[in-house]
């Protein structure tokens, strides 16, 4: 019965020790028998949280564009021991973390359109900050992404004009 409630919630997605704890105990498995059948479930690599940390961090960071912080507390919550959430955070490219954040606020900037800049500023970092990003790179990159996005703007009224004469 154990087993079966362990291989069912594995079916589909990876899950962490934690998690699968959390559930044999919800159906009432004993203590001594969920343990036993977890490293088991871990021997034979069916239960790896430096798998699932890695997994987690690859499918979360670049869709939802969560930052390091808010990836390390959604791994605390699954039950991933600190060490093996550093080592698995580590391996994210601040590349790829500066480029989220990026698209999230040039994403964002589409529904801003005619709002002023300073409130533009405090809604735009106000969600990078919501997506664990740091004050002060949210600040340096809404900066950037709004003057970019002003130039942009600019040029197409430059080349609207043009086509107008």
């Amino acid at each position: 019965m154990a087993r079966k409630i362990l291989l069912d919630a594995l079916t589909g997605q990876a899950r962490s020790r934690k998690e699968l704890a959390d559930k044999l105990a919800k159906k009432d498995v004993p203590l001594e028998l969920a343990e036993r059948l977890l490293d088991r479930f871990e021997e034979v690599g069916l239960v790896d949280d430096d798998a699932f940390a890695r997994a987690w961090i690859a499918s979360r960071q670049p869709g939802k564009g969560l930052a390091r912080r808010a990836l390390a507390q959604e791994l605390r919550r699954k039950g991933i021991v600190d060490e093996v959430a550093r080592e698995a955070l580590d391996e994210i490219d601040p590349g790829d973390e500066d480029a989220a954040a990026r698209a999230l606020v040039r994403k964002k900037l589409r529904s801003l359109h005619g709002v002023d800049q300073q409130k533009a500023t405090r809604r735009l970092v106000g969600m990078l900050a919501r997506k664990g990003y740091g004050a002060a790179m949210a600040f340096a990159i809404v900066k950037d992404e709004l003057r970019l996005h002003g130039e942009a703007e600019l040029d197409e009224l430059d080349a609207f004009a043009e086509e107008g004469l």
